[in-house]
């Protein structure tokens, strides 16, 4: 229970660094003077890095372990959020930019440890409940997160941008210089917090794994170039990147599609917790019905379902009404990255940290897809662009209906 309860503590501190994003992309849109497709580096700096770093990770684990690497993985989120200092004082949309990729340099460590513990930390059959236990405590931190970073950024910021549009040139930068000073003392806070947690892990009891110990008939034999042959983790890798792609999307575009529905951004602003509420409410009834009424593919069928449903009704609605949809999108994607994980990982063995590493490239998803919906946004408009969640959706339901079965019959035919 007690590891559980540490780790659970971490995917809070995933949740508060990562759903922050959401706010900081409208914020830097104004700040920096960005188009859309501008805005959304921002999360393609943040998830590219767990492309990039996904594999050294889960090659330092094997050095370092699991407790001692997680607390690496604070530390280097605690140089990137202090990089956003410098930024600010400067004003340069690339220093926040670099600071981000190092954010996410440090939860891809934190990744590629955290969520293959939690799947092997008991029955496979119910791992997606546990996942979802520790969604819950992401979704909670992802609701606090935007609620209090838009406090401090977005406070007022529509009669600024109303001011701005009014003023000389010189007087537009001093404006948004100061404008920029206001993520200072927020991201000073942030990494006074992430190095005192880097320091808790590191002296903390937390247990090691050892992914033969967890299933030594799978892992007799095996070499790590056999991860080829689990065509099943292959599929989930897929789905995985297509998967993060639509929550990224979901979370970080709402303030901006809310804005341009004409809601005032200082209502706007509270849309990114709207998602992640009603994420909150799909974890819950993933922890009280996986597996005892429902598997974890049937969650994953039924989770793609709602999205593509969710997905169609943002596209062909107006107004707040549309907007809502998306924030109901939090809800059909909840039990999705929490079924997808011991899909993909079922009987990988020894070959644990690998798949896990791959499983964490795949979070790069979240660095391309929403940049191609930027490019939407900027040469149609933000509804239309949501098209692209449905192709995405439809990959996802194709996993879980026939993708992940394929998968297993291949890697029983080469075994």
């Amino acid at each position: 229970m007690r590891p559980l309860v540490i780790i659970g503590f971490l995917f809070f501190v995933f949740g508060f660094v990562t759903w922050m994003n959401s706010v900081l992309v409208p914020y830097l849109q104004i700040a920096c003077e960005l188009n859309h497709f501008q805005s959304q580096l921002v999360g393609f700096a943040f998830y590219i890095s767990y492309f990039v770093m996904a594999v050294p990770s889960g090659m330092l684990l094997k050095k370092t372990g699991f407790k001692n690497g997680m607390a690496l993985g604070l530390a280097v989120m605690a140089v990137g959020s202090l990089v956003f200092i410098p930024a600010a004082l400067a004003r340069t949309f690339e220093l926040f930019l670099i600071g981000l990729f190092i954010q996410g340099t440090g939860l891809a460590i934190l990744q590629t440890a955290s969520n293959p513990y939690v799947t092997v930390l008991g029955p496979m059959e119910s791992a997606a409940q546990r996942i979802s236990l520790m969604g819950i405590c992401n979704g909670v931190a992802g609701i606090l997160g935007p609620l209090a970073l838009g406090f401090v950024l977005l406070d007022n910021t529509q009669e600024q941008i109303d001011a701005i549009a009014l003023l000389s040139v010189v007087e537009r930068a001093q404006e948004l210089d100061a404008l920029a000073l206001k993520v200072i003392n927020p991201y000073i806070v942030i990494t006074i917090v992430l190095v005192a947690l880097a320091v808790f892990m590191q002296k903390s009891t937390l247990p090691e794994l050892d992914g033969e110990a967890i299933d030594p008939e799978v892992s007799k034999d095996k070499k790590p170039a056999g991860i080829w042959s689990h065509a099943h983790l292959l599929l989930g890798v897929v789905t995985l990147f297509f998967y993060t792609g639509v929550e990224v999307i979901a979370g970080n575009t709402i303030i901006g599609y809310a804005s341009f529905k004409g809601v005032d951004m200082a209502s706007a602003r509270f849309f990114t917790s709207f998602t992640l509420t009603s994420m909150l409410a799909g974890y819950l009834i993933g922890i009280f019905t996986i597996p005892r009424f429902i598997s974890q593919r049937t969650a994953l069928t039924s989770s793609a379902v709602l999205g593509i449903a969710f997905a169609l009704a943002a596209i062909f609605t107006e107004g707040s009404t549309s907007v809502f949809f998306i924030a109901f999108l939090g809800f059909a994607n909840a039990l999705v990255f929490p079924s997808i994980w011991p899909l993909a990982l079922d009987g990988l063995g020894a070959l644990l940290n690998l798949g896990s590493a791959l499983l964490v490239m795949a979070i790069a998803g979240g660095a391309v897809i929403p940049l191609i919906y930027g490019y939407y946004a900027d040469h149609h408009d933000p509804q239309s662009a949501y098209w692209l969640l449905v192709p995405c959706y439809l990959f996802i339901l194709y996993y879980s209906l026939s993708g992940y079965k394929a998968g297993k019959r291949e890697q029983t035919f080469n075994a």
